[in-house]
């Protein structure tokens, strides 16, 4: 279970709540955390259907890395309503280079862990993840 290069188990916990807004669309976001000393990667905070996309970024800490999926809605040029899971994968210029390495090895299995990410945004700092760039990568 665990990944060869980092050692990282992700927790059954990640997975369901996945489903959960995959599924029944029961999760606007969901921020997961690697737990150094368990070896694994956890559920954090989940958000509300209701919650708005600056609650998610509010929720992301500025000196520490985490992965969070967020569900997107938006209606398209054809006036069609419709969804984007995004897998997001927040590493600061300011974290520790420790915690950025382990989340680099860790990103690609856990990824694969979560079945039915749409679009994937790798962001350093909030502007590379801006509701803005969210939009223009959800076409």
């Amino acid at each position: 279970m665990a990944n060869a290069a980092s050692g990282m188990a992700v927790h059954d916990d990640c997975k369901l709540r996945f489903l959960e807004l995959k599924a029944k669309r029961s999760h606007r976001f969901i921020v997961f955390k690697i737990e150094e000393k368990q070896k694994q990667v956890v559920v954090e905070k989940v958000g509300e259907p209701t919650e708005s996309y600056e609650d998610f970024t509010a929720n992301l800490p500025e000196n520490e890395c985490r992965y969070a999926v967020y569900d997107f809605d938006f209606v398209t040029a054809e006036n069609c309503q419709k969804s984007r899971i995004f897998f997001i994968a927040w590493s600061p210029d300011t974290a520790r280079v420790r915690s950025k390495m382990i989340y680099a090895s860790t990103k690609e299995r856990f990824k694969r862990e979560l079945d039915g990410i749409q679009v994937e945004l790798q962001a350093t700092d909030p502007t590379e993840m801006g509701l803005d760039v969210i939009k223009s990568r959800a076409n």
